[in-house]
């Protein structure tokens, strides 16, 4: 397929759509609605490559759609959050399609890829269905949300849409993640900082030995209890959406969702609320480290923040504290194990070679815990 191109040039600090300056597009400009075919959207020297259509089960056409939400995000130099804030709620919005008058179908007056009403002041429906336009009206609105930054996605997203399903949003981040980070040429979001709400967050303390605490937060439940003798880990009372890091430089051989245990939604979107009864530790990361040792990061909201086989560094964000998986509520499961060894897919971290965490982690001079 041939790639779609969204090019993004230096003009003079001016939004473009078409070669027209974007007061032009916004003002329904003649010019600009005649204009077909590869669109070009400058945005004050920020460029998008070249992406390869459709991504996934997205179509070429929306992905075109996505590609117009984060060229203008940029033009108005919002940060990388923004941009997946804005894609994931148009998915939910209209499916990445620039909708019309839809008739009886019609929620209202709703219009557009955001679903804008003209009715609740977002501007005229001509306006609305022009993508630049609607796209510039979301970000200027998300920018009086305060705190917004930090706040989970569909929290974000309501206080901007208003819509009668607020928890709608959120299971659309993994997708608008994967999507923007398609459009502006990266692997993974995990290359575009300030993509994840895993970016946010003061910087991790590294000892002199390369570990750190992957999580700030008081041991809720210990290794190998008398209560729970089969007890491999330490939990790790943490809130949900708590940014997870990475204990050690290493290599992730493990990332994803423990399918096998019948814990993930078939459509692949997480049951965040996770179960005492349900096995397994739903979404979840392995790092291996120098000397054979590895570590185990489990339960987290939704699709770990990296890939199989990326290095990370000590402190990296790996993901978001969550539920998922054998747990009665948000927290942190963390396992270390010794002289691990590894097949072509997995490495072998059970029982036999597990250790204590907390007893480890402060031995190597990052003791677990509440501590900062």
């Amino acid at each position: 397929m041939k790639p779609h191109t969204i090019l993004a040039v230096a003009s003079a600090g001016l939004l473009m759509l078409c070669g027209l300056p974007l007061a032009a597009v916004l003002d329904n400009d003649p010019a600009a609605a005649a204009c077909t075919g590869t669109t070009t959207v400058a945005t004050a020297g920020v460029q998008i490559r070249a992406h390869p259509g459709a991504i996934g089960h997205w179509s070429s056409s929306q992905v075109d759609n996505a590609a117009i939400i984060v060229a203008v995000g940029q033009g108005l130099r919002m940060p990388a959050r923004a941009w997946v804030i804005a894609v994931a709620t148009a998915i939910q919005e209209s499916r990445l399609t620039n909708l019309g008058n839809l008739g009886t179908r019609n929620d209202h007056d709703s219009l557009g890829l955001f679903q804008q009403r003209p009715s609740q002041g977002w501007g005229p429906p001509a306006q609305l269905l022009n993508p630049v336009y609607a796209s510039t009206a979301f970000y200027h609105a998300l920018k009086r949300v305060r705190g917004w930054e930090t706040m989970d996605l569909t929290v974000a997203a309501q206080k901007v849409q208003h819509s009668g399903y607020p928890d709608a949003y959120a299971k659309h981040e993994p997708d608008a993640e994967r999507i923007v980070a398609a459009v502006t040429g990266n692997a993974t979001i995990t290359n575009l900082p300030g993509a994840s709400l895993a970016d946010c967050g003061a910087p991790a303390t590294v000892s002199a030995g390369g570990w750190t605490q992957p999580v700030h937060a008081p041991i809720v439940s210990g290794f190998r209890t008398a209560s729970r003798p089969n007890h491999q880990g330490d939990d790790l009372g943490a809130k949900r959406n708590t940014v997870i890091r990475a204990a050690a430089a290493g290599k992730v051989v493990f990332a994803d969702c423990d399918d096998d245990t019948g814990n993930c939604d078939i459509d692949g979107t997480l049951d965040a609320t996770g179960s005492p009864i349900t096995k397994g530790c739903g979404y979840f990361v392995e790092i291996l480290h120098a000397g054979q040792v590895a570590t185990r990061y489990c339960h987290m909201v939704r699709k770990p923040d990296v890939i199989y086989g990326q290095h990370v560094d000590a402190g990296q964000p790996i993901g978001l504290v969550g539920s998922s998986g054998h747990s009665s509520g948000p927290h942190l499961h963390f396992e270390v194990h010794l002289n691990v060894t590894c097949g072509k897919t997995r490495c072998q971290l059970s029982s036999a070679n597990a250790v204590a965490p907390d007893e480890y982690m402060r031995a190597h001079g990052a003791p677990l815990g509440d501590r900062s």
